[in-house]
């Protein structure tokens, strides 16, 4: 599976990435080792997530997301319904944020 995601940083800011392993992928950006852009603005939160069969169609629905405005983005966060969706995507035990792993 390829995922494309958009994160939450602690200053509020929007960041939009894919991948095709999304538990490796948050945990970089959580450790500083994620994108250039993510580094320092901690803690992150996962705020939206989509799955995809190919790396080219969620390279593509990255490209389509980062394109938006904050507002568009905004309302595509609201709109989603993805996290009932992650028993069926096999990912019941992602750590949407550090204070979901706090729980633990």
């Amino acid at each position: 599976m390829n995922y494309t995601y958009i994160l939450e940083c602690g200053d509020g800011s929007l960041y939009t990435g894919w991948t095709n392993n999304i538990e490796k992928r948050l945990e970089a950006h959580r450790g500083g080792t994620g994108a250039k852009y993510t580094r320092g603005r901690g803690p992150i939160r996962l705020v939206c997530l989509e799955v995809y069969d190919t790396k080219s169609e969620a390279m593509h629905r990255e490209a389509l997301i980062k394109r938006l405005t904050r507002a568009e983005k905004m309302d595509l966060i609201q709109e989603s319904d993805w996290k009932e969706h992650l028993a069926e995507w096999e990912l019941p035990n992602l750590v949407l944020s550090a204070e979901d792993s706090d729980r633990d």
